[in-house]
């Protein structure tokens, strides 16, 4: 298969083309080459922008083209409309924010979908974020009917996860000692290893499947305290959980998600975070391998980034011991 990537650099993009590598596929990347651009030397690296110059693609072919990098309708509509006549399939991804309340559990693709207040602001925001996504699938089906996949995943984690959502756990617990943890410990959480994701993202491709997708893991159900336990048993550290409740949390003004990743708080607006049907998806063949495998691919990874490595999500350890304290 001849597969054109709009990306693939950066975390997905990146395991994404790995993958299709992996398959034996002939890989086309196009970006703007400002994110790792060393990366893939043998494979074709096309330089343009997706806001205003995608003339490296006109007069190509292609037989499907997985878009990573979309997050704003129109320039997933540019995209989408020029390659409408050079490819067969197109993936889009998407997010499970795309849904218009978390507040029901068990949502399925069916389930109500947000809606942009002003359709034609592109700023990002916590709040724009899902509803442009929403528009920015609609973009895509109007220039491929019938021809579109949209993958909605949740927390994708993993090697070279920018976000450090998931990788602040493993690698807080492997440095022991106390651990500020948000109760309850059986608290749900969802999340998918990138490498499951994309590998399974290719094979839609080779297929041309036609869908919509809530693509989220680990499969079975999964708690905050399980991954816990799973870092400390991996990493073989004497780290101890302090499980504490939402209202001390609340009161020292500690920030759920990013402060306290994968915790989202109990409030019944979050009763379906992470709780989604991903029935069709596993039907279709999305797999998800064990929870210490993402753990010890989390790590190995970790180990390899700079000591003075910038946190984007997690507590400072001088936040935590000032909250442990209390």
């Amino acid at each position: 298969m001849r597969l054109l990537i709009l990306g693939g650099t950066v975390f997905l993009g990146r395991h994404t083309v790995e993958a299709a590598l992996a398959r034996g596929h002939e890989v086309t990347l196009f970006n703007r080459g400002q994110h790792s651009p060393e990366l893939f030397p043998d494979v074709e690296k096309l330089r343009g922008d997706r806001d205003g110059d995608l003339s490296p693609l006109v007069g190509r072919r292609w037989d499907a083209v997985i878009d990573p990098s979309g997050y704003v309708p129109r320039l997933v509509s540019d995209s989408a409309r020029l390659l409408a006549d050079a490819v067969e399939h197109y993936t889009f991804v998407s997010s499970l924010s795309a849904y218009a309340s978390f507040a029901e559990p068990n949502q399925n693709e069916d389930a109500p979908l947000a809606v942009m207040d002003d359709p034609t602001n592109e700023e990002i925001t916590g709040e724009s974020y899902g509803p442009l996504k929403v528009l920015s699938e609609q973009a895509a089906h109007a220039a491929m009917p019938g021809r579109v996949a949209i993958i909605r995943p949740g927390l994708i984690v993993g090697p070279y996860d920018p976000t450090d959502r998931f990788t602040y756990w493993p690698v807080r617990v492997a440095k022991g000692g106390d651990v500020l943890a948000p109760a309850p410990a059986d608290y749900p959480v969802e999340f998918t290893d990138v490498r499951d994701l994309a590998e399974w993202m290719v094979r839609m491709a080779e297929q041309r499947v036609p869908d919509v997708f809530n693509a989220s893991g680990p499969g079975i159900p999964a708690t905050l305290g399980g991954l816990l336990e799973t870092s400390r048993r991996i990493s073989d550290s004497d780290a101890r959980f302090v499980w504490t409740d939402e209202a001390f949390l609340q009161e020292n003004e500690v920030q759920p998600w990013s402060q306290l990743p994968l915790w989202i708080g109990n409030g019944p607006a979050y009763a379906g975070f992470s709780r989604y049907d991903c029935s069709r998806a596993i039907a279709a063949g999305l797999t998800f391998r064990p929870m210490a495998e993402t753990v010890a691919a989390t790590l190995e990874w970790a180990a390899t980034r700079p000591a003075d490595h910038t946190w984007r999500a997690g507590l400072s350890a001088e936040r935590e011991a000032e909250l442990l304290a209390k």
